[in-house]
């Protein structure tokens, strides 16, 4: 097969791209996480992360998130090797275990601010919300672009290109899991035992 030195380029360019969109976002979660970092001591009295999490919970949704990089994983070895049904397969899969973790974590916000643990309680509580909820919004919009990539695998030919957005979206999804393993282990770990 040939590759258009001009297609290349376009392709190059469009992935140092998302490199670069992908260092602004690790910008901006370390900003939520110095955020939180700060504010978690400031409960207003109120009650902290060791009384409002529910670690077992947690321990689901961890499991969930890790499982779907596995899955994308594999939908991206499936691209590879130009298998479009399986390729499909294992995106809808993934996309399955995306929605469950969303559910899991839009459940556990909607428990806390139920208990009276809203983003105003405290400023604890504020910035758990804003930085848990940014990987969350980062999580449907990765959901949304699984749907349109299976949804534009399933009316075209499978092409070059379609795996070369297959990489840009596994590698956002990847990043999301590492995330959410420093949510896991910062917020819900440390926080769950301060």
């Amino acid at each position: 097969m040939k590759h258009n030195p001009e297609a290349v380029a376009i392709q190059e360019k469009k992935t140092l791209g998302f490199w670069i969109y992908l260092m602004t976002d690790c910008v901006l979660f370390a900003t939520l996480f110095a955020t939180y970092a700060v504010l978690k001591g400031a409960t207003a009295g109120g009650e902290g992360g060791a009384e409002l999490f529910d670690m077992p919970y947690v321990l689901v949704e961890t499991i969930i998130l890790l499982t779907s990089s596995f899955t994308v994983g594999m939908a991206l070895l499936a691209a590879a090797q130009g298998i479009k049904g399986r390729t499909i397969m294992w995106l809808l899969i993934t996309f399955m275990l995306g929605v469950g973790f969303l559910v899991l974590e839009i459940s556990e916000f909607s428990t806390l601010i139920a208990e009276g643990n809203d983003p105003s309680a405290s400023a604890f509580l504020s910035a758990f919300f804003v930085l848990v909820g940014t990987h969350g919004l980062h999580i449907a919009v990765g959901l949304l672009w699984m749907i349109v990539v299976v949804v534009r695998l399933i009316k075209n030919d499978f092409k070059t290109t379609d795996v070369n957005r297959l990489a840009l979206l596994g590698l956002f999804w990847h990043f999301l899991d590492i995330i959410w393993i420093f949510l896991f282990t910062i917020v819900y770990l440390i926080g769950g035992m301060a």
